[in-house]
C-alpha cells in the first residue's frame, strides 16, 4: 500500500433526516409518513425530506410544487429552527465527552478527531458506535458515521450505511476503497464535475487515480491537485474546533413573485436588518457585500461590492446592496432576494500542528 501522510482516527458523524426526524419525534402524527420541511404546495423551496418523502424523489433544494408532484401525499411542516439548534447543541454536548476536536459542519454534521480521547478507548470504530448509541438513548434520533484516517474518506463513509449505520475504513483498505468508488461519490465532485470527468474517461478513482497531476490542473485548475491527492488518500486537512466563519447571510423567498425594483428595495431593507443582528450578535462585521437573485424560473444571479472598510451597520449594508440592486435590471420576476456579507474579520493565525502516526 502507498505511504498515507495521514494516519488519524476521524469520525464523521451525520444525523439521519434531521429536520424532518426531529419533526417526527415531536409530533407521533407525522411518523412513518411522507414529510418536508420548508416549502409549500404552491411555493418556496424544501429544506429537508424525510425518508419516507425520499423514496419518492423528494429531497432538499428543490421547490414545494415539484416535491408535491413527486409526492401527492407529502406532509409540509414550517422549520423551526430554534428547536433544531436546541438538539444539536445536546449532539454536540455528548461529541466533547469524547474529545474537543469537534469541528462543526452544520447543526447535523460534524467532524470528531478521536486520535486521543477522553475515554482513552483505542478504537474509533467503538467510539462511533458508543455516541451514536447514545445520541439516540439521550435525544432520540439516530445518527450515521463513517470512520477513516482523513476528513475526506470519513465524509464518504458516513453515506455507506444510511440511516442507523457506520462504516470504517481502515488504513490499509483506503487506496483500494478510494479506487473502487464511482467519481460521483467523491465528495467536493459536484454534478458539472462529473459530467467534465465522464467526457475525459474518468467514471472511478481507479481511472483517476491513473491521470497525472499535470494533466488534472490542465482540466481542472487548482482542483487538479486536490482531486490527484485524495484518490491516493492524501488529505491533510485538520480537525478544527474553531472553525472560521466564513460569510454570514439572511434571504427571503416570497409568496408572490417581485416585478418591481422599489418593492425589492423595501424587502432587501427588512433582509438587511436581520443581517445587521445576526452580525452583530456574534461580532462579525465583513467587507464584502453580495446580494443574490432567484428568479421565477429559478435560475440564479448574484452581484458582489468589496469596500474598504468592515461594515456591519443595516444603513450601510442596505446602502451597498441597493447599489447592486439597480446596478442593472432584472431579467425576469424575482421570487427570492439574499444578501451575504463575507471577507469578515474572523481570520486567525493557522496554528501549526505536528503530524504523528498511531496504530489504527
Amino acid at each position: 500500500m502507498e505511504d498515507l501522510i495521514l494516519n488519524k482516527k476521524i469520525i464523521h458523524i451525520d444525523m439521519d433526516a434531521f429536520y424532518a426526524s426531529v419533526e417526527q419525534m415531536d409530533n407521533p402524527e407525522l411518523r412513518g409518513k411522507p414529510i418536508a420541511v420548508g416549502g409549500s404546495e404552491n411555493r418556496g423551496v424544501v429544506s429537508a425530506a424525510s425518508y419516507e418523502a425520499r423514496k419518492f424523489g423528494v429531497r432538499s433544494a428543490i421547490s414545494g410544487v415539484l416535491a408535491k408532484k413527486y409526492c401527492p401525499e407529502l406532509i409540509f411542516v414550517s422549520p423551526r429552527f430554534d428547536r433544531y439548534k436546541e438538539i444539536s447543541a445536546k449532539i454536540h454536548k455528548i461529541f466533547r465527552e469524547y474529545t474537543d476536536l469537534v469541528e462543526p459542519l452544520s447543526l447535523d454534521e460534524a467532524y470528531l478527531d478521536v486520535t486521543q480521547n477522553k475515554k482513552g478507548n483505542p478504537s474509533a470504530s467503538l467510539l462511533a458506535e458508543e455516541i451514536r448509541k447514545r445520541i439516540f438513548n439521550e435525544v432520540g434520533l439516530t445518527a450515521s458515521a463513517g470512520i477513516s484516517i482523513n476528513k475526506f474518506v470519513a465524509k464518504i463513509a458516513s453515506d455507506y450505511n444510511k440511516p442507523n449505520g457506520q462504516k470504517t475504513v481502515n488504513p490499509d483498505e483506503v487506496i483500494a476503497f478510494l479506487e473502487e468508488l464511482p467519481i460521483r461519490k467523491f465528495y467536493g465532485v459536484g454534478k458539472v464535475t462529473t459530467e467534465k470527468m465522464y467526457q475525459l474517461g474518468i467514471f472511478s478513482g481507479l481511472e483517476l487515480k491513473s491521470k497525472s497531476q499535470e494533466f488534472l490542473e490542465k482540466h481542472f485548475g487548482k482542483s487538479g491537485i486536490f482531486y490527484y491527492n485524495v484518490v491516493r488518500g492524501i488529505h491533510n486537512s485538520e480537525v478544527k474546533s474553531d472553525r472560521i466563519t466564513k460569510s454570514v447571510a439572511a434571504e427571503h423567498t416570497f409568496d408572490v413573485n417581485l416585478s418591481s425594483e422599489i418593492f425589492m428595495a423595501e424587502q432587501l431593507e427588512k433582509i438587511a436588518n436581520t443581517l445587521e443582528r445576526r452580525l452583530k450578535k456574534h461580532r462579525i462585521s465583513g467587507k464584502t457585500v453580495t446580494l443574490k437573485i432567484k428568479y421565477s424560473d429559478f435560475s440564479q444571479q448574484t452581484r458582489s461590492k468589496t469596500l474598504p472598510y468592515f461594515i456591519s451597520d443595516k444603513g450601510l449594508i442596505f446602502e451597498t446592496v441597493k447599489e447592486l440592486l439597480y446596478q442593472e435590471r432584472m431579467k425576469d420576476s424575482v421570487r427570492l432576494l439574499g444578501i451575504s456579507m463575507s471577507n469578515l474579520n474572523t481570520e486567525v493565525k493557522k496554528a501549526v500542528v505536528v503530524q504523528l502516526k498511531f496504530a489504527f
